[in-house]
């Protein structure tokens, strides 16, 4: 199959990636068909929208790498039946076998489609805390699966990782070798990140976003992730960079939208507090400058909460 550049994936991006354009692949349950970024490495890129019946829940990436050995898949999918559309275009690809699949964390569209990779006998990872946040909130996350995909939630059951990590899991398979990195605390816990260094690559997870807004949850600290951000994760010198939503890119475009955008954030919010402001003007802080990211309307005023809520105490 033809190798999609990098460039070519990008190119158009912002207008591809609108939330308000339709399952670009209808004769699956995926959102989109999986291109392969640079060559080995290939990823079905979710909507940058939130989950729906429409999209089946894919709104994240789900990757694949083919090592010569095996494939490691990252991301289990939304639900058994996303697992299985992965699994067959992984097949129309390569008949190598899936030997792993990796959780990038512990969210749904991360691990409910666990079930269908499991009873396949493949080994599942995880970092420790995504594990931990899946035998806590598990059956919470697979209910809220339900309700927006109805039929297509049929089999799926929660499946937590059989394997772990807490800092690093080195994989070595085939021509590859992975590194499994838990960089520090960013969006969520037990963000994970696969960084394959001879090839320049680093499969992000949800430290790094462009397309979409960064969410950030009531127990996301946002300092933290600056400092994992600018520190370890920029260090890796990554030169093509798979994010958690949305397309391929580099690491200046996520700098942008994910490290610079939490900056300004809490600069706002912080000017906002010294002015003697509360919560509910904190809403308003201006976030103009982001406005043209997909999710903004469901996202700002959220965002803006809870960085109040984070910096009133630092």
């Amino acid at each position: 199959m033809r190798t999609l550049t990098l460039l070519a994936i990008c190119a158009g991006t912002l207008a591809a990636a609108h939330e308000d354009i339709a399952d670009k692949y209808p004769q699956s349950e995926l959102y989109n068909k999986p291109v392969e970024v640079i060559p080995h490495v290939w990823s079905a890129i979710g909507a940058t929208a939130p989950p729906t019946y429409e999209n089946s829940g894919h709104n994240n990436n789900l990757s694949f790498i083919v090592t010569g050995d095996g494939v490691v898949v990252i991301n289990g999918g939304a639900s058994v039946r996303l697992a299985r559309a992965l699994h067959d275009e992984i097949k129309a690809v390569t008949d190598q076998p899936v030997r792993l699949v990796i959780n990038e964390n512990g969210q749904g569209h991360a691990m409910l489609g666990n079930a269908y990779w499991a009873d396949l006998g493949v080994d599942i990872l995880a970092h420790a805390d995504a594990i931990h946040e899946v035998e806590e909130n598990g059956d919470f996350i697979l209910q809220g699966m339900i309700g927006y995909n109805r039929d297509k939630a049929e089999g799926t059951r929660v499946v937590a990782a059989n394997l772990s990590f807490d800092d690093s899991y080195l994989i070595e398979m085939g021509d590859v070798t992975l590194e499994v990195l838990h960089l520090g605390p960013a969006h969520g816990p037990g963000d994970t990140q696969v960084w394959i260094p001879q090839w320049g690559i680093v499969i992000a997870g949800d430290i790094a976003f462009h397309e979409r807004m960064p969410p950030i949850f009531a127990d996301t600290c946002t300092s933290c992730w600056i400092e994992t951000f600018d520190g370890p994760f920029t260090d890796l010198g990554a030169t093509y960079v798979i994010p958690g939503h949305g397309h391929p890119t580099n690491m200046a475009q996520v700098t942008r939208y994910t490290s610079d955008y939490l900056k300004d954030l809490r600069e706002k919010v912080g000017a906002h507090i010294d002015e003697g402001g509360d919560l509910a003007g904190a809403y308003y802080v201006d976030q103009s400058a982001w406005a043209h990211l997909d999710t903004f309307e469901e996202l700002a005023t959220k965002n803006a909460g809870r960085v109040f809520e984070e910096m009133e105490w630092e």
